[in-house]
């Protein structure tokens, strides 16, 4: 062949060689050049002939004697072809050098205040010394790679259970001590940092060191400027003057924080010692500084900058924010100089958010994008994958719905360099763009995955799904588990709270997320209503229109008043509703084995109003009815253009029998069904004979051709996804979908219909969401294509409420929540290792993050609690008395225990007592009582007057009130009394003499004692004054009287309630007042016992604490104090502050934690079961827990350690395995074999055993749910015949499950047998490994492993 020329002159030949035809590259002389030496070749072999010159000859010797080549013996051309094994590092004989050591010994740092110098040689601290490792101490070391590995994983992708997983990034941070302990804040430790400590004389690892002697300190002092340029413009002559020692600065400095806290609490202070002369000027210097905060701030920051930066003009420090949103307008206007050198480029011009987002994917920065659903999230994907390969690493993408992932393969495939990762496909996991589960990502998380190192991009896509009740945790789950340093894209549909989990994130990860997204719909909506074929438009561009909504009123008024004209006797909604209920009924009776269908169906809502009134029942009459409307529907969706359209109902069944109620429809044309044929025969062909007859496909086949399709979880998987490729391809006119086609696929449509807006969610019928309608309503709008969507509710019985129609359209979506919880899988995995705790993970869920929000607030708080005592309540104690001494014994403290308990144990009694039928008899009129204050202050002292009545539950009582009387009222004042029958007194008034009253009192107050009539003349409440207090008439009920005294008076009733005479209450004032004169501030009570009868044992156990506390308390020393009030006062302002202070310390704690307590329970399960010992160390029953992901992890263990399979043939166990896995409700019984049976009651005794013991240890679970919820035995006897052969549409007969779900469970059974295998392979049990790998090979067959068509093409 002809030479060929090269790069800088090297030529080279291609030749064949060899008896297979091999080609192979010969390299030919070098050419002759004017300068051989200036133009050297960069590969220059000896010519066949050289020409001999003393520079060749010593070449030669050099290349043939002095430096190491093959040996042409073993590497001659006859040899060409085999293989040697060659010990290149023996033959060039390179020195080694000696390796870095895997630790060294370093001192140990301690604070002033830890430090212990008794051991040390003359009172002085020598450090101790520790063995650390070397990649340890290296900066960013222990961040970059995960924790120490005991053993090299052989899967670098999915990890192993020997590995640890990677350090969580943001954990490092935040994982010190949140109080201060006592004396890390007196300046002593700062003093240290900044000047050095104590010389060391003893080096690490030594025992003793060197005598040294006394070593002098080196001098220094402290310069501080009034700014930042002071440094520049201040001459070296006045720089002397504002030198101050650092003691003096770090005094003044403390003093200012002091005085600052205890002005937040509104205290003033006063120093306590007298500053010196030197002090005090050294004071005033300090004072002309602006020092910021405080001088310690200054002193304590590394960077004057930052500090300038995180302090607004208030001095006040600012809080750092991990979430930056907005404030990015003049990226889009920029962003082609920002981002000349785009990874890649895209064929149409950006929007904003989509610049946005890449510009700060180029800075390497994480990035939350909220869009409607078709704007362009993708976009931002794409760009991290394309920066994940020009950089040379890794990016992951993950999806909530297996379906999403099997799309983005195809999608991106011909782009990226692109691997797959579910459960049962893993293709080109090296791939530098990974797609897969986010349960796949956690699980690498945890197990230490080596290919974790590589990712430089997680994208969350669907972020909105962290709502799902199930699987929401997983989210945030690898959102707290991932490393430092791998950024995070997050794409959400608009959601209220971007910001608050965009925070959560930020302050989680310690590392800033910028909130970007849009909120316009790339194609706008319109809303209509379609009733009687007619479309009323009653939303546009997100905002409603009533008059649409009131011509549909109008026609629905319309056409019910013909009706019932007509004579029909009644409506025609009514009636639908009627023969719907009676259709339900009939559906449910007669629902057998080939009924497929799952769940409660959304047929009938006849009891509902306004928009849940829509019959959807399954009678024939009903049905009919459905069927002309669906007709017409489509045909005036096809005269308007508004084909493809998907029709989004929300049950399997009434999907099925909706697209077969129009069975004569055909929507396509002779060249489509060619097209839908071919693209069918195509997809099948990969299905043996048997399975491509079977009933759903060939069904689905004949709908399709007519250009109708269905989509929903009861199909095949494989059908499915012809549905989907078709849509997309636009030869389906008309879909009836569930909900699933909104979340799982990305086909918009022309127009969207809701069949109705009520659904059934597991538990219970609700109206749709906003976030859901939302969803769904967003595939109407083809980008590009259609210039407006069409969202389209149909109405049939009756048209929806405004109110409701507003909430549903125009609504705010439903808010990101967490739906946190602990697993046992999860415990167990943050057990294994010590770095990581249970209690991080609980700290940083997103339903923390407002409590851990809140924590340095809290901390604030507890510091200015613990310095307030010592100001204020340490103050006051000097003063006190012998008898309460603070100081010494703690009487003050003993005594106001006793007699807050004793208070409390006698309003416990009183309030017993008062509602006892005894006490009634003797609150009599003339019994004196102690009635509750109001105003909070003293009891109040007073009389019964008028007893309570059937009539009139509420007593008449005279009180003694604690205030002074101000004003005097003659009787003359008071001449109205009888004519009105009962004035207002309310200034009060006294007893005049008797010089100065009237006739008609005279002749009143001489008369005697008098019958009254009962009836009350005075005005409630009375108010007035005698004897120089005054008191108050006014009602009171039973549970107001504090105590019944055993005291009774005299009383002069009509003259105190018929007449309002002076005198009576002037006799009954002195009356009362003379029970007071022997000192007691109230008459003894009545004893519950022994007069009120007590004989309820607990209130008698009650009453005898009580008189035991109070015999404590009068032969306590404080009982004699003269202040004692004034000390209790004091004593309970101590308490509260305590109380304070430890309610500060528990919400600091981790005891404060919202499932701590479910925490605790769940390690107790752990322990009892054997998962974990007492030290919290996990055996090896919590490592094969640790492998169990499909099914619930203590059931399966148990299952494994007591050895339930090994009596089981490989399919019988898959077959039992099963209940693991499946996960529908509601199923026809199988019929089993007694062998299987055995196996399945022994399997659900298990499950219940847990259930007690979970139970028993304060589990929130019930233990027969908890075996129904996690065992369902529905798929066993399918599963076992498909083991052993049996074809898939024979199994299809033996259950009314769907044959999308059975294929389903078999799936996620293969992956159980390859997690059971695992776990066979730790035990040591070699027998079930091999009936696991048995067990799954029976299973891996025909159409239920059929490779995705997204995968594989068509």
């Amino acid at each position: 062949m002809k030479p060929i020329q090269a790069a800088n002159g090297f030529s080279f030949r291609v030749g064949f060689s060899g008896y297979s035809g091999h080609l192979r590259v010969e390299p030919l002389y070098t050419e002759e050049r004017d300068n051989p030496i200036k133009s050297l070749p960069d590969f220059v072999l000896p010519p066949a002939f050289p020409s001999e010159t003393p520079e060749s000859i010593k070449e030669h010797i050099k290349e043939k004697y002095l430096l190491p080549r093959l040996d042409e013996d073993a590497f001659s051309p006859e040899k060409a072809g085999k293989q040697w094994d060659f010990d290149w590092f023996a033959r060039a004989n390179i020195p080694l050098e000696p390796s870095m050591p895997r630790s060294i010994m370093v001192p140990v740092w301690e604070l002033p205040f830890r430090r212990c110098k008794e051991g040390s040689t003359d009172g002085k601290w020598e450090p101790n010394s520790m063995q650390v490792d070397v990649s340890d101490i290296i900066v960013g070391g222990e961040t970059r790679g995960s924790f120490p590995r005991t053993s090299a994983s052989n899967d670098i992708v999915r990890g192993s259970i020997n590995n640890r997983p990677f350090h969580p990034g943001g954990l490092e941070e935040q994982s010190l001590e949140r109080i201060l302990p006592d004396g890390a804040s007196n300046g002593e430790w700062v003093h240290e940092v900044l000047n050095g400590g104590p010389a060391q004389t003893i080096p690490p690892g030594f025992k003793q060191g060197l005598n040294l002697g006394d070593l002098t300190a080196h001098p220094y002092s402290w310069n501080v400027y009034k700014d930042q340029t002071a440094l520049n413009n201040t001459a070296v002559g006045n720089l002397s003057e504002l030198s101050v020692q650092f003691d003096d600065l770090f005094k003044k400095a403390w003093e200012e924080d002091v005085a600052e806290l205890d002005k937040d609490e509104g205290h003033s202070t006063e120093s306590d010692s007298v500053k010196s002369e030197t002090e005090a000027n050294q004071a005033d210097v300090l004072n002309t500084l602006d020092t910021g905060p405080s001088a310690l701030d200054e002193i304590l920051s590394v960077e004057a900058e930052k500090l300038d930066k995180n302090t607004d003009g208030s001095g006040q420090q600012q809080k750092e924010a991990w979430v930056v949103s907005g404030g990015s307008e003049w990226i889009a206007d920029q962003f082609y100089e920002l981002v000349p050198d785009m990874a890649i480029e895209f064929a149409f011009e950006l929007d904003k958010f989509q610049k946005e987002a890449i510009y700060y994917l180029e800075k390497g920065e994480s990035v939350f994008v909220a869009a409607h659903t078709s704007a362009g999230k993708t976009v931002v994907a794409e760009y991290a994958f394309a920066l994940a390969s020009k950089h040379c690493t890794r990016a992951v993408y993950t999806a909530p719905i297996k379906t999403i992932s099997n799309q983005k393969y195809r999608d991106f495939c011909g782009k990226f360099d692109v691997g797959l990762l579910t459960g049962d496909v893993s293709l080109r996991p090296e791939a530098s763009c990974l797609i897969m589960t986010t349960e796949i990502l956690r699980s690498m998380l945890y197990r230490g995955a080596d290919i974790i190192r590589d990712i430089e991009w997680v994208i969350f896509d669907e972020v909105h799904y962290v709502n799902d009740v199930e699987r929401g945790v997983v989210w945030e789950e690898v959102i707290i588990m991932l490393p430092r340093h791998i950024n995070i894209i997050l794409l959400s549909a608009t959601v209220p709270n971007t910001i608050e989990f965009a925070d959560w994130i930020g302050r989680t990860k310690q590392k800033k997320i910028r909130v970007t997204g849009t909120t316009k719909r790339p194609v706008p909506l319109e809303h209509c209503l379609f009733y009687s074929g007619e479309l009323y438009k009653i939303c546009e561009r997100e905002i409603f229109l009533p008059q649409g909504l009131k011509a549909a009123k109008d026609a629905y008024k319309k056409k019910n008043s013909k009706a019932a004209s007509g004579g029909t006797g009644s409506s025609t909604g009514s009636s639908a509703a009627q023969d719907g209920t009676k259709g339900q009924k009939r559906e449910t009776f007669n629902r057998g084995k080939q009924n497929k269908h799952s769940g409660p169906q959304n047929f009938g809502n006849s009891t509902g109003t306004g928009w849940g009134n829509q019959s959807n029942g399954g009678g024939q009459n009903s049905w009919s009815s459905r069927r002309t409307t669906w007709l017409t529907l489509i045909d005036k969706l096809s005269k308007k253009s508004l084909l493809p359209v998907v029709i989004f109902g929300f049950s399997k069944n009434q999907c099925d029998k909706s697209a077969d109620s129009i069975s004569g429809t055909d929507l396509t044309s002779s060249s489509e069904k060619s097209e839908i044929r071919v693209f069918c025969d195509k997809a099948f062909s990969r299905l043996k004979g048997s399975d491509r007859n079977l009933p759903q496909v060939v069904r689905v086949q004949g709908l399709l051709c007519r250009g109708i399709g269905v989509h929903h979880a009861g199909l095949l998987p494989i059908v499915k996804e012809v549905v989907e490729m078709l849509f997309c391809r636009g030869v389906i006119k008309v879909l009836f979908s569930t909900e699933t086609f909104a979340m799982g696929v990305n086909a918009p449509a022309r127009t969207v219909v809701f069949d109705t807006l009520r659904k059934f969610d597991g538990k219970e019928f609700r109206p749709v969401l906003p976030g859901e309608y939302t969803q769904m309503a967003g595939r109407a709008g083809r980008r590009g294509l259609d210039k407006i969507g069409t969202v389209i509710v149909m109405c049939r019985d009756e048209i929806p409420e405004e109110k409701d129609l507003k909430l549903v359209i125009t609504g705010t979506p439903m808010k990101l929540e967490s739906q946190f919880r602990l697993t046992y899988i999860m415990i167990l995995h943050l057990l294994r290792v010590e770095e990581l705790k249970v209690e991080d993970m609980l700290k940083r869920s997103f339903a923390e993050f407002h409590a851990q929000k809140k924590l340095p607030e809290q901390q604030q708080l507890l510091m200015r609690k613990l310095a307030q005592p010592k100001k204020t309540i340490d103050g006051s104690q000097q003063h006190l008395c012998v008898y309460c001494s603070f100081q010494g014994e703690p009487a003050i403290e003993d005594y106001y225990e006793m007699h807050a308990e004793a208070k409390e144990h006698g309003e416990q009694i009183s309030k017993a007592v008062m509602q006892s039928p005894v006490a009634q008899q003797f609150l009599t009129p003339g019994r004196v009582v102690v009635v509750k204050s109001q105003s909070a202050q003293d009891h109040l002292l007073g009389v019964v007057l008028k007893s309570s009545s059937a009539n009139n539950k509420q007593y008449i009582v005279l009180l003694l009130k604690p205030d002074v009387p101000t004003m005097t009222q003659t009787p003359s004042d008071r001449s109205n009394l009888q004519n009105k029958k009962g004035a207002d007194f309310h200034q009060g008034y006294v007893l005049l003499p008797k010089s100065k009253r009237g006739l008609e009192e005279d002749y009143r107050l001489s008369a005697g004692p008098r019958k009254g009539s009962g009836i009350i003349n005075i005005t409630l409440p009375h108010r007035g004054a005698a004897a120089g207090v005054n008191f108050e008439v006014r009602e009171a009920e039973n549970t107001e009287f504090l105590s019944i005294c055993n005291n009774k008076i005299k009383l002069d009733i009509p003259g105190l309630l018929e007449y309002g005479s002076n005198t009576a209450f002037s006799n009954t004032v002195q009356q009362l007042l003379k029970l007071k004169s022997n000192g007691n501030k109230y008459p003894p009570a009545l004893d519950p016992v022994k007069d009120l009868k007590l004989k309820d044992v607990d209130l008698v156990e009650t009453y005898y604490k009580w008189t035991h506390l109070l015999q404590k308390m009068s032969e306590n020393k404080c009982h004699e104090c003269i202040k004692l009030e004034e000390h209790i006062v004091l004593a309970r302002e101590i308490k509260k502050h305590k109380e304070e202070v430890n309610a500060l310390e528990f919400e600091l704690s981790n005891e404060a934690l919202q499932q701590m307590p479910e925490f605790q329970g769940r390690i107790d399960v752990l322990k009892r079961i054997g998962c974990i010992d007492e030290d919290l160390v996990v055996q090896i029953k919590g490592r094969v827990a640790c492998e169990m992901n499909s099914g619930e992890e203590l059931i399966c263990t148990e299952c494994l350690f007591e050895n339930q399979l090994d009596d089981l043939e490989p399919e019988e166990a898959v077959a039992i395995m099963s209940a693991f896995v499946f996960q529908q409700k509601n199923a026809s019984e199988p019929s089993l074999t007694s062998k299987l049976s055995q196996a399945k009651q022994r399997l659900y005794d298990t499950a219940i055993k847990l259930g007690n013991l979970q139970a028993e240890l304060k589990i929130p679970i019930t233990p027969e749910e908890y075996a129904q919820e996690n065992l369902k035995f529905g798929l066993v006897e399918v599963v076992y015949e498909w083991a052993k052969g049996t074809p898939f549409a024979d199994i299809c007969q033996l259950t009314d499950v769907p044959e999308g779900l059975i294929v389903r469970t078999i799936v996620r059974l293969d992956e159980t047998c390859r997690e059971f295998k695992t776990a066979a392979a730790i035990m040591g049990n070699s027998s079930l490994y091999k009936k696991m790998d048995s067990a799954s090979n029976a299973i891996k067959r025909d159409i239920v492993f059929a490779a995705s068509l997204y995968i594989t093409g068509v």
